[in-house]
């Protein structure tokens, strides 16, 4: 998938993985890759800075821990950030109702 695709929908995609538990940055990107069957393939650098930036806005919070030795930051999503995770998908649930009305056949069948 091209990462331009994904480009809007990026701080959905990591609430959405972090709404099953807490999660350090890799295996975030690691869920985002088994859940999208491989689709997902993102790069350090695009969800690193997303992670920081919900962090920021108060809909993820972190904690550092050591693991072997080396320091990591785990995500849990806040109350806050399952409110904003709510309204992404029912905005993309319209969203996708809209698209596929016009980009489907009018038959309903690809």
């Amino acid at each position: 998938m091209r990462p331009a695709a994904v480009r809007g929908h990026l701080d959905a995609l990591i609430l959405a993985v972090l709404e099953d538990g807490p999660l350090h940055g890799y295996a975030v990107i690691e869920a985002l890759l088994a859940r999208s069957g491989g689709a997902l393939d993102l790069p350090t650098g695009t969800v690193y800075p997303a992670l920081r930036r919900l962090e920021r806005a108060a809909l993820l919070s972190g904690t550092w821990s050591s693991v072997g030795g080396r320091d990591r930051r785990t995500y849990t999503i806040t109350r806050a950030g399952r409110h904003a995770l709510a309204g992404q998908r029912a905005e993309w649930t319209e969203f996708a109702t809209v698209v596929g009305s016009v980009l489907l056949p009018a038959g309903g069948e690809v």
